[in-house]
């Protein structure tokens, strides 16, 4: 049976990534997002703004380039602003503290409905000056995601996705398929850490664990990547268990819809 620890092509952008993917919003310490990458999560998400970077992150992501392993990193520089000016101006400076002359993904979040033909050109702008090689978007509407996929202007999306949370099952995989589909991208696969919540569960229900949140997003072949957090260098070690274990058995899969639609309603 396959297990999760084998790469995978990030849709049509070719890029080789690991089955997780790392979040910087959870503080843990530079070894454990480096003993991540050592076990093949390569796709890390970096705020460009400054509230949003994860200084543990960043000297995480410096030890990796200093030892010569840029290329097999691809580093996703997230953005909430939502202009131009600081878009470019924050992404400019998020290069500069690294010490490097590209991100391999300018991710643009969160945004309800598409963004202003404006913000698009910037981006577009970026990827042509070679500062940028991919173009992503995160969003909360899972309806955005086949009106992006007309366009054909947004190469990777980042998608809610997780037990509780199935609707993109019917309202966005079956949309973006075939060769040319763009990555895709899974978060708050704990949906919060409801799922981890034992009061939150039906009658004699034990809550699913972070191991099995990430295996329920991952047992679904339309998504590539499921990103994933930690505080400390446990949790990072826990979560990486999960890439030598195999897709939901039936059973497991049932379970784990049983509790997401109790917790939905």
């Amino acid at each position: 049976m396959d297990r999760f620890n084998q790469s995978t092509t990030l849709g049509r952008t070719g890029l080789k990534v690991g089955r997780l993917g790392v979040s910087s919003s959870f503080g843990a310490p530079a070894a454990a997002y480096e003993a991540a990458f050592e076990r093949g999560c390569n796709y890390f998400t970096w705020g460009t703004f400054i509230k949003g970077r994860s200084s543990e992150m960043k000297t995480a992501l410096k030890n990796i380039i200093l030892k010569g392993q840029r290329d097999k990193v691809v580093l996703s520089m997230f953005t909430y602003a939502h202009n131009n000016f600081l878009t470019e101006g924050f992404f400019d400076r998020g290069l500069k503290s690294l010490g490097i002359e590209y991100a391999d993904v300018l991710l643009l979040g969160y945004y309800s409905k598409t963004p202003v033909e404006k913000l698009l050109e910037g981006a577009l702008r970026l990827k042509e000056q070679g500062k940028v090689r991919f173009i992503g978007i995160s969003s909360h509407n899972r309806r955005l995601f086949p009106e992006l996929t007309k366009q054909g202007i947004i190469d990777i999306y980042h998608v809610r996705y997780n037990a509780a949370h199935r609707g993109a099952e019917t309202e966005v995989f079956p949309y973006i398929s075939g060769d040319e589909r763009p990555g895709v991208v899974s978060f708050t696969a704990t949906c919060w850490r409801k799922l981890l919540n034992r009061k939150k569960m039906p009658q004699d229900e034990e809550p699913m664990s972070p191991e099995e949140c990430y295996r329920f997003v991952l047992s679904n072949p339309a998504v590539d990547i499921c990103m994933m957090g930690a505080r400390n260098r446990q949790e990072m070690e826990e979560n990486l268990n999960v890439l030598d274990m195999a897709p939901f058995s039936p059973a497991e899969m049932e379970r784990a819809n049983r509790i997401g639609d109790y917790l939905h309603r």
